[in-house]
């Protein structure tokens, strides 16, 4: 290995099991320990190899690349704050790695390795990219599986069918080459899975095609400039907790597309998005969405959006319908727009106290809180019809003399009973006589009810959309 070193040539150990390579050995080659020979590019390639010890450069100065394939390691690596190249670490066993504060000009790779331990890559700048490709991850005790607060990955960070138990925290971390893990799964029960806060990514982060994750996914704050994608995603299960947490996050396009419906709440809360892609056969039983906003929503379920919005487990918010209204109104479906507001309403109705609902009730069954004016006209019809029937059966008595007072008219004698201000004359002409009386109160007190619900309807809840 050591003569190796100077031409970069690989080392194949599989066929040699007993044999063991020493830890301070690569670190020594790895800080240039070896002459360089000219006309090659010097390089630690082994496979197959049983390193004993610990592989420690923190804090040097790696000029070469590192590949270590189908290796056993007995320690964790330490490359704390130290600067490398590229580093792949593929199809290996080791019981952690320790990263933090490296930077490497190359990239880093821990593909299809098994790690029985912490992956700390804290305040890491990767600027070659990052690839844990199907790495089998477990931690021994309440740390973090994968332990990368600060992270910053340059060229795409990939983590493809990647099984990670014990949860990822990568709050403030920065990808401005996409985040993609396809197919992962993270476990972490009753705690949180993946610790994105304030996260900001660069392209996309795909969490589709089979993501898996039991535990919370909090990407609270994140910046995704791109699409942040769950289509086609498998369970996602925090039961009684949050599952999906996006409050306060800014979205270019969202895809909530999963395979099955999120089990536990999902959190929009005065997050910003662009695009929303939705599927109503699978929307979440549990939505937040107060202070959430998006310029455009896609998938089926338009004319069933109301329902959408009303999920939050913590009872009514009227926002969400203010922020739905808005959206059809912009999309040109006016009368969804009144309906969605209408049902606002109905809803908020519950929340107060028995008189403000019923004279809410009255308001949605005469005017439908001004959002229906035509009810109003409907009960005024059949109040004149039935009105109109009855005294022409039974008509009043007159009250003046006969040059005094004009013909009887059935018709406009209700009209002038529904109406405030008497328009025809009939009303202080002629008097209601026995039972009738009592409908002709009802026909006065009706029309005073259905011209104030009319106007209060119109004025208060019409006007303003």
């Amino acid at each position: 290995m050591w003569d190796a070193y100077a031409r970069g040539a690989l080392v194949d150990l599989t066929d040699e099991p007993d044999d063991l390579v020493s830890a301070s050995v690569i670190a020594r080659l790895l800080l240039g320990g070896n002459e360089v020979e000219k006309g090659f590019v010097p390089a630690v390639r082994l496979r197959g190899a049983r390193i004993a010890g610990r592989l420690d450069v923190a804090g040097g100065d790696v000029e070469c690349e590192l590949l270590l394939e189908r290796c056993a390691l007995e320690e964790a690596p330490r490359f704390g704050n130290a600067r490398t190249r590229q580093l792949r670490f593929a199809d290996c066993v080791m019981p952690g790695f320790d990263g933090g504060g490296l930077r490497a000009d190359g990239y880093v790779s821990l593909s299809g390795s098994v790690i029985d331990g912490q992956v700390k890559l804290v305040r890491a700048q990767l600027l070659g990219g990052f690839r844990m490709n199907g790495t089998k991850i477990t931690a021994q005790d309440d740390r973090y599986a994968f332990f990368a607060g600060a992270l910053l990955v340059e060229a795409g960070m990939f983590a493809r069918h990647a099984e990670i138990t014990g949860g990822m925290r990568m709050t403030g971390s920065r990808l401005t080459g996409g985040l993609f893990m396809e197919g992962a799964r993270l476990v972490n029960p009753g705690r949180i899975a993946m610790d994105g806060q304030n996260i900001a990514v660069a392209d996309a982060m795909e969490c589709g095609q089979g993501f898996h994750a039991e535990g919370t996914v909090k990407l609270r704050g994140a910046r995704i400039d791109g699409t942040l994608s769950f289509d086609r995603a498998g369970s996602m299960r925090a039961p009684g907790r949050v599952a999906l947490q996006l409050s306060h996050a800014t979205v270019s396009e969202l895809i909530l597309t999963p395979s099955e419906p999120i089990e536990g709440v999902v959190s929009m809360s005065y997050a910003r998005f662009g695009v929303i892609l939705d599927n109503p056969d699978f929307w979440p039983e549990q939505l937040r969405l107060t202070g959430a906003t998006y310029e455009s929503l896609r998938g089926g379920g338009v004319t069933r959006r109301a329902d959408w919005v009303s999920r939050d487990p913590e009872g009514f918010r009227p926002q969400p319908y203010e922020q739905l209204a808005a959206w059809y109104l912009k999309d040109g479906n006016e009368h969804l727009a009144r309906r969605t507001q209408l049902l606002k309403m109905r809803r908020r109705r519950r929340t107060l106290p028995w008189p403000s609902r019923t004279w809410g009730a009255l308001l949605d069954y005469t005017v439908g809180y001004g959002y229906r004016p035509w009810l109003a006209f409907a009960w005024l019809a059949a109040i004149v019809v039935l009105g109109t029937v009855v005294f022409g059966e039974v008509q009043p008595r007159p009250l003046k003399e006969p040059a005094e007072r004009p013909d009887f008219n059935a018709l406009a004698y209700v009209v002038d009973l529904l109406i405030p201000i008497g328009a025809f004359g009939q009303r202080e002409a002629w008097d209601a006589v026995g039972w009738t009386q009592w409908l002709a109160y009802g026909i006065i007190a009706s029309g005073w009810i259905l011209a104030t619900a009319l106007i209060a309807g119109v004025a208060r809840v019409l006007r303003p959309n």
